[in-house]
């Protein structure tokens, strides 16, 4: 069962509901839990024929993009994102799926599923394009907390090895701690002490930690899993989307702007689709926070239906891997390193 919150996105319930519909078409053995205003959802799934594969929960209010996440916390019991989060509390749903307000839904997510052991802060793991096999890499945290100590950055290393894992199928990630250059005398102390931290935790991990990364490997083959604070993070995804739309238009503009131009673009319509295709960001669209007794999805704001389903596909491959259950495995070896018994209790992550 998916939990998903129908009323947070940019485009409404419609888009949600057009994702619901697609991932339902992809998988046929998926059922969603679906939260929000009931009379704004049923015509909805009914247009949908969505009838048999959709539950609907009653919620009448709804978290805005501009609701600070401390009013939200305070009296947000009654809105679609709270219950969306409770279902996964109670154990009636595995993973939530949200397009709403970031914030917020961390600190419900927070409040209600609560930290796992041994992680102080939690963390929000995206993909990143990148010329791996998989196609991506895996970077944490984008913006869950803007501050991380040494030990912080530890837990995100083994945090996004599980993820990376589980999402993408690799046996044995490469880490990398992202810093201003590669060599070892660079960069703050917090980011020294965290090298060290890492690569003591490596073996028992796992892993394969790599040193040092820089922002130009982001998109590169020399790491699968890129560590930072959220700060960071936050900013080289915004840069990163920013920079990728930019190009976009200019390549719009390239190929329009004569009869030339257009002949070469009908001549390469092919190649350029396939590119379309690779870097369409609705494709790696779904944050998951890591570090909470949950598997929560965070869905872009703007995501279309496209965009909702790839999120609840993500969703749906977690839950199926029990994928909670061997991150707080994989997380005991920030507290207990050494000890081979987390290995053993995760087991063999990259098979269901």
């Amino acid at each position: 069962m998916i939990s998903v919150d129908a009323m947070g996105g940019d485009r409404g319930p419609a888009a949600v509901l057009d994702g619901v519909a697609l991932a339902a078409r992809g998988n046929p053995s998926l059922h969603f839990l679906v939260h929000g205003r009931e009379a704004e959802l049923v015509p909805l799934v009914k247009a949908r024929k969505l009838k048999d594969r959709v539950t609907i929960r009653h919620a009448d209010d709804v978290v805005t993009m501009h609701d600070k996440p401390s009013a939200v916390m305070r009296s947000g019991k009654g809105t679609s994102m709270w219950s969306t989060i409770e279902a996964v509390r109670n154990k009636e749903a595995q993973v939530a799926v949200s397009c709403g307000n970031t914030g917020a839904l961390m600190a419900v997510s927070m409040l209600r599923l609560r930290k796992m052991p041994g992680v102080d802060r939690p963390a929000i793991a995206s993909f990143w394009p990148s010329k791996n096999p998989s196609g991506y890499n895996v970077m944490l945290d984008m913006g869950a907390d803007v501050r991380a100590d040494a030990v912080d950055l530890l837990t995100y290393a083994l945090m996004g090895a599980s993820y990376a894992r589980n999402a993408l199928g690799l046996t044995r990630p490469r880490v990398g701690l992202l810093n201003v250059g590669t060599e070892e005398h660079k960069g703050n102390a917090e980011l020294k002490a965290a090298h060290e931290l890492i690569t003591d935790a490596a073996q028992n991990g796992d892993f394969t930690f790599v040193g040092f990364v820089e922002g130009n490997d982001l998109p590169g083959t020399r790491v699968d899993v890129i560590v930072t604070d959220g700060f960071t993070g936050n900013i080289a995804l915004k840069t990163g989307e920013g920079t990728a739309k930019f190009a976009g238009e200019l390549m719009r503009e390239a190929f329009t702007s004569g009869i030339m131009a257009k002949l070469g673009a009908f001549l390469a319509m092919r190649a350029l689709k396939k590119l379309k295709a690779k870097i369409d960001p609705r494709r790696a669209n779904g944050g998951v926070f890591l570090g909470l007794n949950g598997t929560v999805v965070k869905s872009h704001g703007g995501a279309d239906g496209t965009g909702v389903a790839a999120a609840i596909d993500l969703a749906a491959r977690l839950g199926g891997l029990g994928f909670v259950d061997r991150l707080a495995a994989r997380v005991a070896l920030a507290s207990a390193a050494g000890q081979d018994s987390a290995k053993h209790e995760a087991g063999d992550e990259t098979k269901k």
